[in-house]
């Protein structure tokens, strides 16, 4: 058939790459044209990819599918070659619907509309294409074509310190992506078969040396763009000078990729240096949820508030992968799909709220809830849904991490104990800072109001008789300049876009799990099987630090041969 025959995923990629390069060619003149344009492009593209995955897309298996392989530079040995398979296809989905989301939360933006539309869209294929990237080479070039509409979305529409927190994101990005580069290079050229085919170099067997040394290289590479503790400090700052769009798919899409990148190749390409490093990021894991669940509670910026929490929720990404068991490695891709959705709508609102109270403050917020309900109610849900609230995607994900990570039989009881109770830690400091944050915001703050209005004392004004001011915790504004307006349509429609997933998922998480329980199943199967190997060589392995038990005997008898 010919639908079987196009090339559904090159069409997904490059049709928003496409749509970006008309604006230029459409007549225009305040912006309003241009943003149905392209809000029409991603609805259009997130249908296509949707249709394509119901139709074409088989979850039972674990390889690659919808292949699609053109030579592009023969010279350099580069192809256009795309497929998905798992780890692929619910991340496309979501990339697709946060970025579309993004669009249509960016209804107002009247400065440079056309270009702001341009590198949404840019930005758009750029993330679809590095998850369907089959071709290392490839992937890292649409990593690095990732950069730059951020940078410059960043730049053009942030805060006063833009310049500092845009050159930060791209100092550190594009500094890391070098180590992605030099993997691509270092696995293409061993052996016999020069190749950057990510299904070819999966029948590689590299020596250990080289795997060890190549997964730290992407470690370093997928870590930066993961919030990775120490590597995350410009996280908070590019999300505190963000336009909140743009911050949606920064916390929604963005730090995916590095979660994404770091299945994708140190544990599907490299097993046997994945058990050396398992419990460091195990350890890194415990770190980040309770380095960023503190930070996060001691910052008086709502942005940086979040971005701090969505440092913390990466841990539980990092602690699924270590875990050595099928039920963590699926509930770190189901964190990320959880995690994506419930960071974009609460960065979204976020922005809601700074539109109508112009601060980020909270403590110059205060009372907002008795005149924005719907703000107040939408926000709740959120902020529900990123503390676990059973019931919402988080408590699904975190939940399976937890049990992942307690049931490995990999790690002793000890560790297993000690890294859970850490965790747990970070799962009680949550609803602290989320909670205040929503006190802070929606409920009295218990200050008296103490500022000027252009210089004149609040006291001055609330005495006149033509004009009253009109106060909300620390922030005063004339009534002429108050917009304490309630969430209109479009806004409730942005929520709810997000809402009903994170409660469908839920509720009944295999709605997510069933498109990638194969992959997951199969990747962690290679990474035990390497496990059992090393362990057979090296008993002890992890017994000087971890006092890892002796090898499951139900396993002892299926290890045959070697792994790559």
């Amino acid at each position: 058939m010919i639908a079987d025959q196009f090339p559904w995923l090159t069409a997904i990629v490059l049709l928003p790459l496409v749509a970006a390069f008309l604006i230029p060619l459409i007549p225009d003149q305040n912006g309003k044209t241009i943003r149905w344009y392209a809000l029409g492009v991603g609805i259009a593209d997130f249908l296509l990819m949707s249709y394509v995955f119901w139709q074409h897309y088989d979850t039972s298996s674990a390889s690659f599918q919808l292949v699609e392989k053109y030579a592009w530079v023969p010279q350099l040995g580069l192809n256009w070659a795309v497929s998905v398979d798992g780890l692929s296809v619910p991340l496309v989905l979501l990339a697709g619907l946060v970025t579309t989301l993004s669009i249509f939360a960016a209804w107002q933006v009247d400065r440079k509309p056309r270009l702001f539309y341009f590198l949404m869209l840019v930005l758009y294929a750029a993330q679809v294409g590095v998850f369907v990237a089959q071709d290392s080479l490839l992937f890292f070039i649409m990593w690095e074509l990732e950069l730059v509409p951020v940078y410059l979305l960043v730049s053009i529409w942030g805060g006063q310190k833009r310049q500092y927190a845009a050159t930060k994101f791209l100092i550190y990005t594009a500094a890391a992506s070098i180590f992605i580069l030099v993997a691509a290079l270092g696995m293409a050229f061993y052996g016999d078969n020069i190749t950057f085919d990510m299904a070819e170099l999966g029948l590689k067997e590299f020596p250990l040396a080289l795997e060890l040394l190549l997964y730290a290289g992407l470690l370093i590479a997928f870590g930066v763009k993961l919030a990775i503790f120490p590597l995350h400090t410009w996280l908070p700052d590019a999300h505190g000078e963000a336009s909140s769009p743009v911050s949606m798919i920064l916390a929604g899409v963005l730090l995916k990729m590095g979660g994404y990148g770091l299945i994708r190749f140190n544990l599907e390409l490299f097993p046997n240096a994945h058990v050396y490093f398992a419990p460091v990021l195990a350890i890194l894991g415990v770190v980040n949820i309770i380095y960023g669940g503190f930070n996060s509670f001691g910052q008086t910026n709502m942005k940086r508030r979040l971005a701090y929490s969505s440092v913390s929720h990466m841990g539980f990404v990092l602690l699924g992968i270590a875990s050595f068991t099928d039920l963590g490695v699926n509930g770190a891709l189901l964190q990320m799909l959880s995690h994506g959705l419930i960071a974009a709508v609460l960065f979204f609102l976020a922005g809601v709220t700074y539109d109508r109270t112009h601060t980020m403050m909270l403590d110059e917020m205060g009372e907002i809830g008795t005149v924005m309900p719907k703000v107040f109610a939408l926000f709740t849900a959120g902020a529900m849904a990123s503390l676990a609230l059973p019931g919402m995607s988080g408590f699904a994900s975190e939940l399976s991490v937890f049990v992942g990570v307690a049931s490995s039989d990999m790690y002793s009881a000890t560790f297993r104990a000690v890294t859970v109770f850490l965790a747990a830690v970070g799962l009680i400091i949550t609803p602290i800072y989320l909670l205040s944050m929503l006190r802070q915001m929606f409920y009295s703050s218990g200050i008296a109001p103490n500022c000027d209005i252009d210089g004149v004392p609040i006291s001055s004004l609330q005495a006149g008789n033509d004009q009253e001011a009109v106060c909300f915790g620390n922030s005063c504004v004339l009534p002429a300049d108050a917009k304490f307006f309630d969430a209109n349509w479009r806004e409730v429609l942005i929520a709810f876009c997000f809402l009903v997933p994170i409660i469908g998922i839920g509720l009944y998480p295999k709605m997510a799990t069933h498109l990638y329980d194969a992959k997951t199943v199969a990747v962690n199967a290679e990474v035990r099987q390497s496990y059992m190997q090393i362990a057979q060589r090296n008993p002890e392995i992890y017994a000087k630090g971890f006092l890892a038990p002796k090898i499951p005997n139900s396993e002892v008898s299926t290890v045959l041969g070697t792994v790559k």
